[in-house]
């Protein structure tokens, strides 16, 4: 009988041909003429309640640029990552990554879908204005295609949020806004405040490891069209989650990784974008074959029973 083997992330990429990377930027190469990190032709893309549909596999930077890895190598990671059609970055100005986003967007520009994000602690008087400038500034652009408020906390007046951000929109600083963070109570105070119901987005954590969003908030934000992006896909520091079993089956199934498939499972409804981050060119390969990547009604059962979904308790 012949034995099957199932590699880990790091032996898989040994092995793993390049025929899918090559295959995914022929198929991604002619997207990239279009503005703004729009969606590559034939990779899931998610619409944002303005009709613009941008890529639901993106790339996020908040451990990079602190010398986990060498600049260079995070630089050419995203680079890559670009060149395979994850072309949403997202960013904030707490996270320190903004200047390295910056390099890697010098010169291509266009091709896009920038994300940062303002603290709360700076919302307050001309605050979010001053704060987006200075993001502007070290991003090395003119403008952000999504602004996003970084947490609720400590903020009192909704309103203020949302008029400076329309002020930033009017002034062609940013082309959309957001929220990060938002639980059901958040936003929906965000939507009582006059022009409040323009948020596009809330960026909130999702993954095989944290499917709390499930209970109510998912569905939330598709019953008032706010798109949703997951930060940590992966699961946190330390998650155990790509050692799955389950996961490694199915990825054994695709000859793909782990990886994946677990990033392909939180983009499957179509109206969630998943930002991993990687400072390493090999993963953000093995991550980028999720853009095209199905998984089957079995698989799907097969990871809920693996990874049950939240229980409501109310």
């Amino acid at each position: 009988m012949k034995r099957t083997t199932v590699l880990n992330r790091r032996e898989f990429n040994r092995f793993y041909t390049s025929a899918t990377v090559y295959a995914l930027m022929a198929a991604n190469s002619s997207a990239f003429s279009q503005s703004s990190g729009a969606a590559p032709t034939g990779a899931r893309s998610v619409r944002l309640r303005d009709g613009r549909s941008v890529p639901a596999l993106g790339q996020g930077s908040a451990r990079l640029a602190h010398g986990r890895h060498p600049p260079a190598e995070e630089e050419a990671a995203m680079r890559a990552g670009i060149d395979l059609g994850m072309t949403l970055i997202d960013t904030a100005e707490l996270y320190g990554s903004e200047e390295l986003v910056g390099r890697v967007i010098a010169g291509q520009r266009d091709r896009v879908f920038l994300v940062s994000k303002v603290w709360p602690s700076h919302v307050a008087g001309n605050g979010i204005a001053r704060a987006c400038a200075a993001s502007l500034n070290r991003l090395g652009t003119d403008h952000l295609d999504l602004y996003l408020l970084h947490w609720p906390d400590r903020v009192s007046d909704f309103a203020h949020v949302v008029r400076a951000f329309e002020d930033l929109r009017a002034a062609g600083k940013i082309r959309a806004w957001g929220v990060s963070n938002f639980k059901v109570g958040d936003i929906e105070k965000l939507f009582r405040v006059p022009q409040g119901d323009r948020c596009a987005m809330n960026q909130l954590p999702y993954s095989l490891d944290d499917r709390g969003i499930e209970r109510d908030l998912l569905a939330w934000c598709e019953r008032h069209d706010v798109a949703v992006m997951a930060y940590s896909p992966l699961g946190g520091p330390g998650t155990a989650l790509l050692g799955n079993a389950a996961l490694a089956r199915i990825a054994a199934a695709h000859n793909c990784s782990a990886a994946a498939v677990a990033l392909a499972w939180t983009m499957r409804s179509g109206r969630v974008i998943a930002i991993p981050e990687s400072g390493s060119v090999a993963h953000v390969k093995e991550n980028a074959v999720a853009l095209s990547l199905t998984l089957t009604p079995q698989e799907l059962k097969d990871i809920d029973a693996a990874f049950p979904p939240p229980v409501d308790k109310r």
